[in-house]
């Protein structure tokens, strides 16, 4: 079943982050480096297009991505134009040091006295852009939690070097456009357990690791072979080696699924990134083909 999920105060917080947008010289847009196309969202690429901001992608929790395969998303996304991207960890001081430099490079225009830096921090619900504004101001400003959509209200904060900085909501786009962003989302944790049936979410993880090559990484925790299998099936290997037992001795599909997830959004399966730009591109172009083809199957109309 497609995910969907835009909770109603998003509605109130797009209309305030595009009435923000107007004062801001850069937008900094956070992603998760695990699956940096699907954390985009669309709505803040055409807000910022729209009032010719540049854009700073910051690809978060790069500790528990891929490395070679952020290298290639970071290439990716300097290809466009107003673009620079940077792999961070909210947590390392060094990259966290790294962010306003690169944000003064977008905007060399207001680095006097006169025109102090007026920057945003956008992105998607639980991709840690609470964790990364607090260290950015080097104390506990915002309220920070391992659930989607902590933050619901925009905020404004003054940094060192008379410059400013814009915390916004997280925010989701009114339609997921493709079935499997969905789902990684999803399994990143950047949507709400409401709208999710976990046993779906698990079984799409498992397949999409196998896709991506990290096959190995599920023999490694769980100390099975997944070949041949699909995503249900693996999700029921992984309960059966773990225990997972309701009363009376049926497999518990639900709690096997929830090891999973959560052995994933822990970084426990090793670093990983469950989308690559060329299997990005495979995906929308197979999305595309699906769409004119069911176009071709409808009778044509006289």
């Amino acid at each position: 079943m497609p995910i969907q999920w835009f909770p109603g105060h998003m509605h109130a917080a797009r209309r305030k982050l595009e009435e923000t947008l107007a004062d801001v010289d850069v937008l900094i847009e956070v992603l998760d480096a695990r699956i940096p196309a699907a954390s985009r969202n669309p709505l803040l690429e055409t807000l910022r297009r729209s009032r010719q901001r540049p854009c700073l992608k910051l690809l978060n929790k790069a500790d528990l991505a891929d490395p070679a395969r952020t290298a290639e998303w970071i290439a990716a996304f300097e290809r466009e134009e107003g673009v620079r991207a940077l792999a961070v960890c909210a947590k390392n001081p060094a990259d966290v040091r790294r962010i306003l430099p690169a944000c003064e490079r977008l905007a060399p225009h207001r680095s006097e006295p006169t025109k102090p830096l007026r920057l945003m921090i956008a992105g998607i619900p639980n991709v840690g852009k609470s964790t990364l504004l607090n260290a950015l101001l080097g104390r506990k400003a915002a309220k920070v939690g391992d659930e989607p959509a902590v933050t619901k209200s925009v905020q404004r904060y003054d940094l060192p070097g008379l410059r400013s900085i814009t915390d916004t909501p997280g925010l989701m786009w009114p339609k997921i456009e493709f079935d499997a962003d969905g789902y990684l989302l999803a399994a990143c944790h950047a949507i709400g357990r409401n709208a999710v049936a976990e046993e779906e979410v698990a079984a799409f993880l498992a397949e999409t690791l196998i896709a991506q090559g990290y096959a190995d990484r599920l023999t490694a925790r769980y100390r099975l072979d997944p070949t041949g299998m699909n995503g249900d099936e693996i999700v029921a290997a992984i309960g059966e080696r773990r225990g997972c037992r309701r009363k009376g001795g049926e497999l518990d599909q639900e709690k096997a699924a929830n090891i999973l997830l959560q052995d994933f959004r822990e970084g426990k399966l090793g670093p990983l990134t469950l989308e690559t730009p060329a299997s990005r591109a495979a995906m929308i172009a197979a999305h595309e083909a699906a769409l004119l083809a069911e176009a071709d199957d409808q009778p044509t109309r006289r």
